[in-house]
């Protein structure tokens, strides 16, 4: 698989959310190019605001392989981290971020975003963390209208 292999991976999960009644969010972990897993947001599946689609990737990348050391993964996703995530990211060690919408677009769909970008959460926090920002973003941003298209479509 190569990069946008592994982004589609993350599409084609938020759309699967999308489907389920969920936010439009998707994430794969990748280790050694090879895919562990791609996962979306649950958040309403679960009644869990912090179900997000990295901390799902995250949980379920842990526990797949065994580790809550993931400094040999990367994780792709289609929306910029929010600050929870981006943390999740930092803590779980994943040394490289690439996601494909920003934090502003989620913002404009309707949800309700702190405006603390990937860059001022690494800079502020001193973290090492490399940041790909805009990787596909059209496909990333047409999740937004595919969602909002949706009659049952929830934010928060």
């Amino acid at each position: 698989m190569d990069e946008r292999e592994f982004m589609q991976s993350a599409i084609d999960a938020a759309r699967e959310g999308i489907a389920a009644g969920q936010s439009p969010f998707g994430a794969s972990i990748i280790r050694g190019g090879e895919l562990v897993v791609a996962t979306h947001n649950r958040v309403w599946l679960q009644s869990d605001p912090s179900a997000h689609g990295e901390v799902q990737a995250i949980r379920q990348a842990c526990e797949k392989l065994q580790t809550i050391d993931l400094s040999d993964c990367e994780i792709y996703t289609t929306c910029e981290p929010c600050p929870m995530c981006f943390a999740a990211i930092h803590w779980a060690k994943i040394p490289k971020i690439i996601y494909g919408t920003s934090i502003a677009d989620s913002q404009r769909a309707g949800f309700c975003e702190l405006t603390i970008s990937n860059e001022q959460m690494k800079s502020l926090g001193n973290s090492n963390v490399e940041i790909v920002a805009g990787f596909m973003r059209g496909p990333c941003l047409a999740l937004f209208d595919e969602w909002l298209a949706r009659e049952d479509h929830r934010a928060y």
